[in-house]
């Protein structure tokens, strides 16, 4: 069986840069995509940035990312790129490694 994503769904790829590793971004980016039944992935580069997928209704994805611009309160974010894909219908949202 194929994954489909719902008609409306987007998937915006996120690069997020500053004082995000360290800080709970990547646990804090979870908990709000969660809460917003938001599915997709997060994870920290080796450069210091953080990276993440969002797929979801355009409404909530774009919410997640306006969170993305404050994150959580040790952050100190200084920049946050956005790439809109093609959806992938992913079931779940998750920390990778």
């Amino acid at each position: 069986m194929q994954n489909s994503s719902p008609p409306n769904s987007i998937r915006a790829h996120v690069i997020v840069s500053g004082t995000v590793q360290g800080v709970g971004y990547r646990f804090s980016t979870l908990d709000e995509a969660k809460s917003r039944g938001i599915t997709g992935w997060v994870r920290n580069l080796p450069d210091g940035r953080v990276e993440a997928v969002f797929e979801g209704s355009e409404e909530v994805v774009k919410e997640m990312i306006g969170w993305c611009h404050q994150g959580p309160t040790a952050s100190v974010v200084k920049d946050v790129t956005v790439e809109y894909q093609k959806s992938e219908g992913l079931q779940q949202f998750d920390i990778r490694r």
